[in-house]
């Protein structure tokens, strides 16, 4: 038993704790360096020559399961660890301490009151009516009183011994929300064309959720970076049939029937050219990695023997875009709906480019304990400022004697600015 209680006294301990807290905000700055939930590939090659912190390559990165962080075992197991000293701490200790709070204690010895850190002892004519008319001006001042014959017990702010617990139940809901979210949780990313649409089921697997893409937009700066995505999305289902219309931008989701979509990213889909007087041709874009991170390109083929194959390449739905023959020469830069470029016998024209918006699916069940959570921690924060103050007063009759003393578990200095004026009503009865 000595062993189990010492066990208990140690995940009760506020050191492990703050080791817990600082596991666990180390892994999560990892979590951030790191792009997590990516092809292994990826990983293999970035951290192959350029090791993360200088230490660590791909294969032992993903052996760690740095790729993963938020869910790996090892960092599920520091969260489990810490519920657990959350747990057993509010049980041995923030139980104990409110229950102990909201009981009333009653002096009943003037020895007592003079213990007190604020008190005083002064005679006056009629004790019980003096009794009576604090009585009176603490109920005014929002005080709870207790009133016996001779004796008085009255406290104000009791609320604020609520605080601390709460702020343990949050913390734990918090956690196992985000646990529960990051087992049972499940994602979709998919680049989507305007007029293109996706179909989902609901998380309850019955409802089916139609999404299509009706505009996308890029804001860019001055310079021509990109400052801010926006996909106008249409959404219908199969119960009501009824359909919305939704603006999603970065940083600003929509929330479906239980499920999150975000704006992630963006990138290119197609490129629509004219060759002197044919039909417009729509031709689809692939990222060439090779030519940097954000660079589009296409090889058109030949279509006769006027000219031969070449490729376009571009960064952005703007342009500039470039034009190379088969020997990798440059043959010219256009842009979309611009002038014409000669290739061989013909002339090329860019009609317009596609961009394609980046959309991220989310199903997180553990949303909303996180949600309940974070609310009961943030009710528990702020009733933990709130200070309890508790009072006591004893009268002696037959000395004419009145015993007044008081206590407060914060701003003492302040309990003792408000004192002289509970005392003045005493002394002016």
């Amino acid at each position: 038993m000595k062993g189990l209680s010492r066990l208990i006294n140690w995940l009760a301990s506020l050191k492990v704790a703050i080791v817990l807290f600082i596991l666990i905000a180390i892994g999560s700055a990892i979590g951030t360096a790191i792009p997590q939930n990516e092809p292994s590939s990826i990983y293999l090659s970035k951290f192959a020559t350029n090791k993360f912190l200088g230490l660590i390559n791909g294969d032992l990165l993903i052996d760690l399961q740095l790729d993963h962080v938020y869910s790996s075992f090892w960092f599920l197991g520091l969260i489990f660890w810490l519920s657990i000293s959350l747990i057993v701490c509010s049980w041995r200790r923030q139980w104990p301490t409110l229950k102990k709070a909201i009981a009333w204690v009653d002096y009943k010895d003037p020895k007592q009151i003079q213990r007190l850190v604020i008190s005083q002892t002064f005679k006056v004519n009629k004790p019980s009516n003096n009794i009576s008319k604090v009585e009176n001006y603490l109920i005014n001042y929002g005080w709870q009183v207790k009133k016996n014959s001779s004796r008085l017990a009255a406290r104000k702010g009791v609320i604020g011994r609520v605080g601390p617990p709460l702020v343990h139940l949050g913390l734990i809901l918090l956690m196992f929300g985000a646990t529960f979210g990051a087992l049972k949780g499940e994602r979709l990313e998919k680049f989507l064309a305007p007029d293109r649409s996706l179909s989902l089921l609901s998380p309850d697997g019955i409802n089916k959720i139609n999404l299509k893409l009706n505009q996308f937009e890029i804001d860019r700066g001055p310079n021509g970076e990109a400052e801010q995505f926006r996909s106008n999305l249409i959404i219908s289902n199969n119960i009501n049939e009824k359909i919305y219309k939704k603006e999603i931008s970065v940083n600003h989701p929509l929330r479906f029937q239980g499920i999150t979509i975000y704006q992630a990213d963006w990138s290119l889909a197609a490129i629509t050219i004219q060759i002197d007087n044919s039909p417009k041709l729509q031709l689809p874009l692939q990222k060439i990695d090779e030519l940097g991170q954000q660079v589009w390109g296409v090889l058109v083929p030949t279509i006769d023997k006027t000219f031969e194959p070449f490729l376009l390449t571009l960064s952005n739905e703007q342009g500039p875009i470039a034009i190379f023959n088969q020997q990798g020469n440059s043959i010219g830069v256009t842009r979309p709906g611009g002038d014409s470029i000669p290739i061989g016998e013909k002339k090329l024209k860019i009609i317009n480019v596609l961009p394609s918006s980046g959309i991220l699916i989310k199903h997180d069940p553990g949303v909303p304990i996180v949600y309940l959570g974070f609310s009961i921690t943030l009710i528990g924060s702020i009733l933990s400022i709130i200070s309890t103050k508790q009072l006591w007063i004893i009268a002696e009759e037959d000395n004419n004697i009145v015993h007044i003393g008081g206590l407060s578990n914060r701003n003492l200095s302040g309990f003792a600015t408000q004192f002289p004026s509970i005392l003045k009503v005493i002394v002016t009865s």
